[in-house]
């Protein structure tokens, strides 16, 4: 029986269509409109404009890894809407899942994601002490497009006030990896869907 292997290979290369950036290098008329949307809503706040102007003119057209450290707001703090007490957390994990939903929806995900269980043990030069970080984050992005159309994305506006609540301090710089030991999407997606079709296969003999 082939047909489930022709309906995983068309399955797969949908997947590569909506995971991988065909679209190439942002263009300068895309760049202004885009950064025209985020100034009319009144900025990102700690987003330095000239730096992420300059990254996204460098564009390559190639997905990348954001690199983020966050030190979430430790206790209680007053909900947006209600003014009730509330963890910073829990503030923090409200603006995530928003963010995720729609970083995947634009072929982006979490790469790692890891708390912090220790103080710095390595640390050479002009490094300031350790804040106290909490969350180590890498998130991939299909693409600098994806990351300019999520950062004028309208809807983050009436959840930004979770992310400030549940944030006492945070860093984020991009970053294009080196080397990679673990399996990504484009390999698992493939054996799982050969699996499948595998399995399908000896389910109709």
């Amino acid at each position: 029986m082939w047909w489930p292997f022709a309906g995983a290979l068309v399955a797969y290369l949908l997947f590569r269509l909506w995971y991988d950036g065909w679209r190439g290098p942002l263009t300068a008329a895309e760049i202004d409109e885009g950064l025209a949307a985020i100034a009319a809503r009144g900025g990102s706040a700690g987003t330095d404009t000239g730096q992420f102007r300059q990254f996204l003119e460098a564009d390559d057209g190639r997905e990348f890894v954001m690199l983020n450290l966050v030190k979430v707001t430790p206790g209680l703090v007053p909900h947006p809407i209600s003014g009730e007490p509330v963890e910073g957390r829990a503030m923090l994990d409200h603006y995530t899942r928003h963010f995720i939903r729609r970083l995947v929806a634009r072929g982006g995900h979490p790469a790692i994601v890891a708390r912090k269980v220790g103080p710095y043990v390595d640390a050479w030069g002009d490094v300031p002490a350790d804040p106290g970080w909490s969350i180590v984050g890498f998130m991939r992005y299909r693409s600098r497009r994806d990351l300019l159309a999520l950062a004028a994305d309208p809807s983050f506006g009436p959840v930004h006030a979770y992310k400030s609540l549940g944030t006492r301090e945070t860093f984020s710089f991009p970053t294009q990896p080196m080397m990679k030991l673990f399996v990504g999407p484009r390999l698992w997606v493939a054996l799982l869907l050969a699996l499948l079709a595998a399995l399908a296969s000896l389910g109709l003999k």
